[in-house]
Parts: C-alpha cells; structure tokens; sequence
C-alpha cells in the first residue's frame, strides 16, 4: 500500500498530523470537522480513518508524539554515565526546548484534552505521570545522595517546574528577547538553584 498520495514524500500520516495541528491551532479542535483536515492533507476521509480510526485519534497522537519524543530524550539523560546534578539539569532544559519545539501540540492538547473519552484519558495520564515519575526520580537520587536538598518533596520540586513549562504558550514567542535555549537555560537553572542545599 502506498504511504503517500502526491509527489512530496511525505506519508499520508504526517500529512493528516500536520494538517490536524494546523486547524485545531487556528480554530479549535472542536470547530475542525474531519472532511476539513482530510481536504487540507489532500488525502480522503477513508485515510485517515485507516490511519487514526477517528478525529480523537488524531487529537491523541499530536500530544502522543511529543510525549514519546520527551520520554525517550528523559530516559536518555536519566540512563547518562554523568552526575545526577549533570542528568537533572541537561533533562530540565531539554522538555522546556521540545515543549517550545512543538508548541502548538501541547496548547491543543491543554486546550482540548476534555474531548477525549475516559479511556483515551487515563491513557494520556498514565503516559505523562511516567515521565514525571522518571523525572522526579532523578530528584529524588539526588536528594539521597545529598547532591539535592531534601527540604521541599521532590513531588512539588517537580510540579513547579512542570507548571512553569504548561504556562509557556501564554507568553513566549520565537521572536521574543529570549531563545529557546535561553528559556531553557534559565528554567533549568533556577530549579537547580531551588534544590541546592
């Protein structure tokens, strides 16, 4: 079966992601019907529906894929032969610059995560509380080390850094006095600084 249907290259699965991004970024997940993605994509109906079964699916997979980006990038660091403080830091700035990266997936997704069914949410749960979990043990290795304070549970160490990456599409943009990296750079920072001892 082919995986395309012009003479870009692109698989029809990318296509139909990009062109779901697009329109719930400009109108809204649930204004966006399914004929206006599969037009957009310039693929029919009976594609998508062979890739992604439905418009939930497709709402899924734009947070799945940066998630599974995350994760993998997160497990990359935390598995480094460096010293904890080395790991936590370089994963602390490198979710702010992929949430930046992909930053109208994760807007989508906040935004209209309550579309999805109980079962598509639970899922969505368990896949981010794994990341968290991952991460929070780099703090918690740290903070039994005596490397990291033990002061503030690594729990809410966590949740501060995690709210202050949810709250990044309300105020960065790419051409703004910061770069990624810099936004990166000084979140990490300042949650090492929280954790001194």
């Amino acid at each position: 079966m082919a995986r395309t249907t012009d003479g870009d290259g692109t698989p029809v699965p990318q296509r139909l992601l990009a062109a779901a991004t697009r329109l719930f970024a400009e109108r809204g997940y649930d204004r966006t019907s399914v004929q206006e993605i599969v037009e957009a994509a310039g693929v029919t109906k009976g594609a998508l529906y062979h890739y992604f079964g439905s418009k939930e699916d497709l709402l899924h997979e734009v947070y799945a894929r940066v998630l599974r980006v995350q994760q993998q990038r997160l497990d990359a660091y935390a598995d480094a032969d460096e010293p904890v403080e080395t790991r936590l830091r370089g994963a602390a700035a490198d979710v702010v610059v992929t949430t930046i990266e992909n930053l109208d997936d994760a807007d989508i997704f906040f935004r209209s995560m309550h579309h999805l069914s109980p079962e598509k949410h639970k899922q969505v749960r368990a896949e981010r509380r794994r990341y968290h979990e991952r991460f929070r043990a780099l703090v918690e290795e740290g903070q039994q080390d005596g490397v990291f304070s033990s002061a503030t549970p690594a729990d809410l160490v966590v949740d501060y850094h995690f709210g202050s990456i949810h709250h990044l599409s309300t105020w960065y943009r790419p051409d703004g006095p910061l770069t990624k990296q810099q936004v990166a750079d000084h979140l990490a920072d300042m949650l090492l600084r929280a954790l001194r001892p």
